[in-house]
């Protein structure tokens, strides 16, 4: 595996270079303003009507439409929502490309399902940071990055390698490490990450913790700070020093508990279960099963959404984090 830091990579390669970036939500914000205050020359492409024209205006950069956005420039990095890059692509991206232009992405999903295919013509890229786009951001300011993952898609000019280390070093990332990859294993790890454990094992843990407690007769707001609340505790230790750090830092009873107990919760079976959920990653079931939802209205998504809201876990959790000034207010 291949490790690069600053002095492997050269903003040369994107120096008087017209970039546009397509969208201007998490990810987007960071990378259109990391450029930019790395001394390059972006644009925003939006929807004429979309919120963050005024947002990416009042911030100093400029806003065009994203097929006015495309053609200006010379690198396109697409950071729409995976559901809508196809569609956009087809009508406003693509028509707009030239040889020679780059085309780069934040995700591989629609370059690895097939959803885009550009011209071989096109160097494609991706530059995906392992982290939401406000720290990708915030580190930037305080003079520091996260790390980034890296591939090369197709190569049609010879440079598309450097110019991917261009971007991650000018996002902030080569200070942290740019690790090297393939589209393909950034996209199905992301996906089975995502999945299994991030964010729908955990979530799953999570409420099944709480309603056993709950269910066992105990006060709903001591099952919320047992299973949601102290859970930021553990996982900040794992983040700092693995698995090793948290063992380490916790009491000498919740390390035998966890350890002893642990494995009867994750069991074969479950693991079985995980390798399922990665077959359908890998074989591309789980992106037709996406897209045919997004395409037919999100109705099973939505539906899952006022389920997920509406969980006794969720309404004891709003209660509880309005009683702690510490946290940020949305």
């Amino acid at each position: 595996m291949n490790v690069y830091y600053e002095k492997d990579a050269d903003l040369g390669y994107l120096q008087g270079k017209n970039i546009a970036i397509l969208g201007y939500g998490s990810q987007g914000h960071a990378h259109a303003l990391n450029l930019k205050e790395s001394g390059l020359n972006v644009r925003v492409g939006l929807r004429p009507e979309s919120a963050s024209c005024a947002k990416a205006r009042e911030a100093g950069l400029e806003v065009n439409t994203v097929a006015e956005a495309t053609k200006w420039a010379d690198i396109v990095m697409v950071l729409l929502p995976d559901q809508n890059q196809k569609a956009v692509y087809d009508a406003e991206i693509a028509p707009n490309l030239e040889a020679g232009n780059t085309l780069a992405f934040g995700h591989g999903f629609n370059i690895h399902y097939k959803q885009i295919v550009p011209a071989e013509t096109i160097n494609v890229i991706m530059i995906a940071p392992k982290s939401p786009g406000h720290l990708v951001r915030r580190t930037f300011t305080q003079g520091n990055g996260v790390p980034c993952l890296i591939a090369v898609h197709q190569d049609a000019t010879g440079e598309a390698k450097q110019q991917a280390l261009a971007w991650a070093k000018a996002l902030g990332g080569t200070k942290a490490g740019v690790i090297e990859t393939s589209i393909k294993n950034e996209t199905e790890t992301d996906l089975f990450g995502e999945q299994a454990v991030l964010c729908g094992g955990s979530a799953e843990l999570i409420k099944a913790g709480f309603e056993t407690l709950v269910e066992a007769g105990y006060p709903e707001e001591l099952a919320y700070f047992e299973c949601m609340h102290e859970l930021k505790l553990i996982v900040d230790l794992y983040y700092e020093g693995g698995l090793s750090r948290m063992n380490y830092s916790v009491s000498d009873t919740a390390e035998y508990g966890g350890m002893t107990r642990g494995p009867r919760l994750i069991t074969p079976a479950v693991k079985a279960e995980m390798k399922k959920i990665l077959e359908e990653v890998q074989d591309g079931r789980f992106a037709k099963e996406f897209i045919d939802e997004c395409n037919g209205g999100y109705e099973n998504l939505n539906k899952l959404r006022v389920e997920n809201s509406t969980h006794s876990i969720e309404k004891v959790g709003a209660r509880l984090r309005d009683m702690m000034s510490w946290l940020i207010k949305k």
